[in-house]
């Protein structure tokens, strides 16, 4: 059996969250198979570092909170390539306390970034693949979109919701050849998780080395972090043709965490 090689020349994508960790080892992937890539975040100037190397690449600042923002992304794309073919929903951030202590503010924001965002950008992404009768929707979501752990509500909540996101629209597509997935892994080596482990340490009162022995890695099979190459490179085969009969789906990349 062959191996399968993931050439996705011609193909329009936008990656939200791509200054960093996995948005920009999901963007520089799909550059790399030959994709034209709009990279979008929040801190303009990585973003544009980030994509300035990359063949046929364009980095700007959009906020994933932001209908404007998200409907510019869109306009964006349609001008500068017909539309976009594979859109990958990635951007996050996380804030760990208690419910009782939750900024109320932020939890909305969070909610909006990570679940309404990526709702806005399927919205007005899916016109063009309609019509094209071709497209990829991955929603990066985290083995979080099937399980729970304390202190996290805000992201858990976005999390569950994307993946409901994902079967809906998945149904809603699926004969316009369009396929929708989400896709969960553990905890993934970036600045977010170690943002995460300070947070937990302190919300748990233990040091950072504990947080990552007994916390994080404690439920999975396999101890280690999951590096955002791995992430990438599933991604990537998710919007390969070969992967044309896979839609509505929570694709596990846990190292085991979910077989208990």
């Amino acid at each position: 059996m062959s191996a399968i090689r993931v050439d996705l020349s011609g193909r329009a994508a936008l990656v939200t969250g791509a200054a960093s960790g996995i948005g920009r080892a999901i963007a520089e992937d799909l550059a790399g198979r030959g994709a034209r890539v709009l990279l979008a975040d929040i801190d303009e100037p990585q973003v544009r570092a980030v994509a300035a190397p990359l063949p046929g690449a364009v980095g700007t600042r959009a906020d994933m909170s932001s209908r404007d923002d998200c409907r510019a992304l869109v306009d964006r794309a349609r001008r500068e390539w017909g539309g976009i073919d594979i859109l990958v929903n990635n951007a996050g951030l996380q804030l760990v306390a208690p419910v009782e202590d939750f900024p109320e503010d932020r939890w909305e924001y969070l909610v909006r970034v990570m679940l309404v965002g990526a709702f806005l950008l399927t919205k007005y992404a899916l016109p063009d693949m309609y019509r094209k009768r071709w497209g990829r929707i991955v929603n990066v979501a985290s083995v979080h979109a099937l399980v729970a752990s304390p202190f996290k509500s805000a992201y858990i909540s976005a999390k569950h919701g994307l993946l409901g996101l994902t079967k809906t629209v998945a149904l809603e597509a699926a004969d316009k050849g369009v396929t929708v997935n989400a896709i969960c892994p553990s905890y993934v080596r970036t600045p977010l998780v170690e943002t995460q482990i300070a947070d937990q340490a302190r919300a748990n009162r233990i040091s950072e080395a504990d947080v990552v022995e007994k916390i994080m890695l404690a439920p999975a099979a396999i101890k280690r972090l999951l590096e955002p190459s791995e992430v990438a490179a599933y991604v990537a085969f998710l919007c390969s043709d070969e992967a044309s009969a896979i839609t509505g789906s929570a694709q596990l990349i846990d190292c085991g965490w979910t077989a208990r």
